[in-house]
């Protein structure tokens, strides 16, 4: 696809195709063929981040990745120092046992509007175990393991080399969107995109 016949805006927006497309990763949403991808680049500790999780991401969910016109793929970019970075690595350590949008989701619903949230391990932990992550000593050993650590810097790499310039940052089909901003502004580039892409 270059340009799309109907709105003469190239398919694929200014910073690339980033999309993985990989089948069976468990922190994307829908289908690998979808026609839209939005990457999320997070961080456990970003207050704006939280308010997208909470206020966005599930009518975004319902509206697009339900039928098929949108995949959502989770990017970690722990920049709120060694707690952002741990929380991160329990994200993978949660995904590596089939809980990672659980424990996406717990840890955001409890983040405080304004401020950076406390993330020490035993608090990751907890969320761990109360979103029902089968084995508590194999999640602390994933979270500190080379596995989480390398996919978490894969990550940041990935988004440092983009220029994210802070979270929540999102890329649509190429196309950056910054920050939490309403959800029409992600309906309206999602939209966009889906009309690129036809």
């Amino acid at each position: 696809p270059g340009q799309s016949a109907d709105t003469g805006q190239p398919a694929i927006g200014p910073l690339g195709d980033i999309a993985r497309r990989e089948e069976g990763d468990p922190a994307a949403l829908g289908r690998t063929d979808a026609p839209v991808v939005m990457v999320a680049f997070s961080d456990y500790r970003c207050p704006f981040c939280a308010k997208f999780s909470r206020d966005t991401e599930q009518q975004l969910v319902d509206e697009y990745v339900q039928d098929g016109s949108l995949r959502i793929e989770w990017r970690d970019f722990p920049i709120f120092g060694p707690e952002s970075t741990l929380a991160a690595q329990a994200g993978r350590a949660a995904a590596m046992q089939g809980r990672f949008w659980e424990f996406n989701r717990a840890v955001f619903a409890d983040s405080p509007e304004r401020a950076h949230p406390d993330l020490p391990e035993d608090t990751l932990v907890a969320y761990a175990e109360r979103v029902g992550v089968p084995d508590i000593a194999k999640f602390r050993t994933d979270m500190h393991g080379p596995e989480a650590a390398q996919a978490v810097q894969r990550d940041l790499d990935e988004g440092s080399a983009l220029g994210v310039p802070s979270t929540p940052a999102f890329v649509v089909n190429g196309h950056p969107l910054m920050g939490a901003q309403p959800v029409a502004e992600f309906r309206a580039q999602i939209d966009q995109a889906l009309a690129a892409a036809r």
